[in-house]
This record gives C-alpha cells, sequence and structure tokens, in this order.
C-alpha cells in the first residue's frame, strides 16, 4: 500500500492552516510553476483526503467541543440579536420607538446553524421563495 511522503505530509498541516491550496503547496515545498494545479491533483488523492479527516477529526475531538453546545451558543446569539431595544435621541432619553439589536449578527448565525444542521441550501421543485418584507411593515398577518 501507498504511503504519503513527507512533502505530502507537510502540504496537509500547511492546507490545514492556510486552507488555501497554492500557499499550501508552496510552504510544503513544492517547486511548480502552477502551484494551483498541484494543490488540486493533492486535494484530489483519496489518500490526502483520508489523513486530512483524520487530522482535522482529532482536532476536532481534541477541541472538546459537543454539537449541542454549538447549536446552543448560535440560537443564543440569534435570540439575543433579533431582541428589540429602545431607541435614545441624542441627549439619551428614549424615544419609545425600538429596534433590532443586529440582524446581520442573527441572520450570521442562523446561516451557520442551517449549514451546522445540514439543511438544503438549494432550490427544489415545488419550493416557493418566501416574499422580502422589511421590518417597517413587519405585520403576523403577512408572515
Amino acid at each position: 500500500m501507498k504511503r504519503l511522503t513527507q512533502q505530502q505530509k507537510n502540504f496537509i498541516d500547511e492546507y490545514i492552516k492556510t486552507v488555501d491550496g497554492e500557499i499550501a503547496a508552496r510552504n510544503a515545498g513544492y517547486k511548480a510553476k502552477n502551484l494551483k494545479e498541484v494543490a488540486n491533483r493533492l486535494l484530489s488523492d483519496n489518500m490526502i483526503i483520508k489523513e486530512m479527516n483524520a487530522r482535522l477529526k482529532t482536532c476536532i475531538c481534541s477541541l472538546r467541543v459537543d454539537k449541542g453546545y454549538v447549536i446552543q451558543k448560535l440560537l443564543q446569539i440569534a435570540e439575543f440579536s433579533l431582541e428589540e431595544e429602545d431607541i435614545p435621541d441624542k441627549e439619551g432619553n428614549f424615544t419609545g420607538k425600538k429596534k433590532l439589536r443586529d440582524t446581520s449578527a442573527a441572520l450570521k448565525a442562523l446561516e451557520s446553524l442551517c449549514k451546522y444542521l445540514g439543511f438544503n441550501t438549494r432550490v427544489e421543485e415545488g419550493y416557493r421563495p418566501a416574499k422580502i418584507i422589511t421590518i417597517s411593515n413587519l405585520d403576523d398577518k403577512k408572515i
């Protein structure tokens, strides 16, 4: 059975650090005119993929972070970011108006949660895209 060379092992180490095949190939010592092709060839090698997956699994296990913890934190970020807060005027007095804390953070957390849970993001047959409405015209009857 074929074994990985030291240069291939170095490539794996560098790729895990940088997540950039071209830089990883250069740092691993490959000397080719087109390092992108070298990286693509290496990243399509089953032995390299298998070794990389094993190393990543070891790294993840050593962090001792379970899936439940990640899901819980992403939900907390989304919920906190979507809470309403009072809007103060220039003097610091509350105006009685409210706004969501940070919708971009909430959307990012929800997007990460969907990816983490493996929700399918491609459009399927029979799928109707949601209508986009702004917060200002948000109404329970429209949802």
